[in-house]
């Protein structure tokens, strides 16, 4: 099911602004985020769903999901997102990137 890619906030667009501009590897890690857009943009669900009982009180509380996809980034990077329906189009809602390590502490692995 193809999808339209928003930011949950301004702070996560600004964020990937950063990135994008950035002379360090960050830049890679920007191309990376970039082609899993492409990715959801095709596919809305083509990330693994987390159980709704993992999600973290973080989430829960700022953005109320009422799922959580995680999209596999490489370099163990995490691209975390739900996807809601606009009734116009679906749409793939960036919550927020993250190394692997902090994947696993927000998480509680």
């Amino acid at each position: 099911m193809k999808s339209k890619i928003v930011f949950a906030d301004e702070k996560i667009q600004k964020a990937l602004e950063k990135l994008k501009n950035s002379k360090t590897e960050d830049k890679k890690l920007y191309q990376w985020i970039i082609r899993a857009f492409e990715d959801l943009e095709e596919n809305a669900f083509c990330g693994i769903q987390i159980p709704k009982k993992l999600f973290p009180k973080s989430y829960t509380a700022k953005h109320d999901p009422d799922n959580l996809w995680k999209y596999n980034l490489p370099n163990a990077w995490r691209l975390i997102y739900t996807v809601a329906n606009d009734k116009v189009c679906v749409l793939s809602i960036v919550l927020e990137w993250m190394s692997h390590k902090d994947y696993e502490r927000r998480f509680k692995y």
